[in-house]
């Protein structure tokens, strides 16, 4: 079909129904009934996003004349090249305009996005949804003390005090944000101080005594659930990354040959890649679960619902419950805690432990030096490690483990 013209635009007459003059790439015109030369002459964009099909409204003509609609359709169409759904972007394009706090809040977590880890994001967005509700639509130079304390109360009221004092943060970020943008005068979460439910802080549950850790260990080895659970759980002790680290694990970032876990900065809290060192234990562990879910897609511990998403950030929590332990004497975080407690206890270098963590480096010319330096220090730290729990597993009933096999004796000088 020919490509429109200004002659052919020009030239279109009403009909007594409304008919299309097509372009090309969805573009068309829509002539509407009783349309004259200055009104009803209206430009569409046909695009899916997802599986929906959806219309775009570009203006009318010749308001807007052949060249711009052209334009117009170009620029959705490279939105939609970046997976934006250009409907949506012009909502928060024109919300933005109006610096509804809602608009603010996420093109304060777009600015954010190149520099801050996935899930991080995903996190902040899901707070500050819980609050859009209430105060989203409203100008941000209209929010008030009084309206953020009201929505930041329908959180507490749910029982999430430590949820509401995180929102509360996020939403002293976002009003600095803009603050520096022109378009709010200051932080009004600031007047919040002292408003609400104070958190008391609280560790995640742990085991560090050695005796009650070889138990733990055994119990694990006992598990008779899911094998891929039980395959959890024991990796779990070995390498003390971050449960979500540990469940959204993917195939692709594991070299089993050269023992060596590399997680994308995507997926680590702080937003930089990091380097897990393999056990001998480790390896072999894996090489039996790649038996199993090798072949069955991208992650190592899929859902047992469905092969498109890892399993449930509950899954190990309930198996320790299974096992016998209650929430306030282990959780899936707390191996992080047990390592760390005894690594520390046995005088590993606190450097190479919080390393291994992932835990924040504030000097950024010190972070460099550590990561390309310390690695073989934590090879032999993570393989230790895994030594001395072998060792812990094997001992029956020995009162005082810590003495009798500790790492310090198994390593030798460092």
């Amino acid at each position: 079909m020919p490509l429109l013209t200004e002659v052919r635009l020009r030239s279109a007459k009403s009909r007594e129904k409304p008919y299309k003059l097509f372009d090309e790439l969805g573009l068309f015109l829509l002539v509407m009934p009783n349309a004259d030369r200055h009104k009803g002459r209206l430009w569409r964009l046909r695009y899916h996003y997802g599986k929906s099909e959806k219309l775009l409204s570009l203006g009318s003509y010749p308001e807007v004349p052949l060249k711009r609609a052209r334009e117009k359709r170009d620029e959705a169409r490279r939105l939609l090249a970046d997976g934006v759904d250009p409907s949506a972007q012009r909502k928060i394009t024109e919300e933005s305009r109006a610096g509804t706090f809602e608009a603010i809040a996420k093109e304060w977590l777009a600015m954010r996005a190149k520099t801050t880890a996935a899930v991080t994001q995903q996190k902040a967005l899901w707070l500050l949804e819980m609050l859009f509700p209430r105060i989203g639509k409203r100008p941000i130079r209209e929010v008030t003390p009084p309206d953020l304390l009201a929505a930041l109360r329908k959180i507490e009221a749910k029982g999430f005090h430590e949820t509401a004092h995180r929102a509360k943060q996020k939403c002293g970020q976002i009003f600095r944000y803009a603050i520096a943008t022109g378009r709010a005068e200051r932080d009004i979460s600031a007047d919040l101080r002292g408003a609400l439910v104070p958190v008391v802080a609280r560790n995640h549950a742990s085991l560090t005594d050695p005796a009650e850790i070889g138990s733990l260990l055994r119990a694990i080895d006992g598990y008779e659930g899911q094998p891929i659970t039980a395959a959890a759980l024991k990796l779990a002790a070995l390498v003390f990354v971050r449960p979500g680290e540990l469940r959204g694990a993917r195939w692709s970032e594991f070299d089993l040959d050269g023992a060596e876990w590399r997680i994308p900065a995507e997926r680590m809290k702080m937003g930089e890649l990091h380097i897990v060192p393999l056990a001998r234990q480790a390896v072999a562990i894996l090489r039996e679960l790649q038996a199993l879910t090798g072949g069955l897609g991208e992650y190592v511990f899929p859902s047992l619902l469905t092969l498109t998403r890892p399993m449930s950030n509950n899954t190990v929590n309930t198996a320790l419950r299974r096992l016998g332990y209650t929430k306030e004497q282990m959780t899936g975080h707390g191996f992080r805690s047990m390592a760390s407690t005894l690594l520390n206890e046995q005088g590993f270098p606190p450097d190479v432990i919080e390393l291994q963590l992932a835990h924040a480096e504030r000097n950024k010319v010190r972070a460099a030096y550590n990561k390309a330096q310390r690695l073989a220090e934590r090879r032999t730290m993570m393989q230790t490690w895994a030594d001395y729990l072998d060792g812990l597993r094997a001992v029956a009933n020995t009162s005082s483990p810590r003495r009798k096999q500790g790492l310090a004796a198994q390593s030798g000088p460092r």
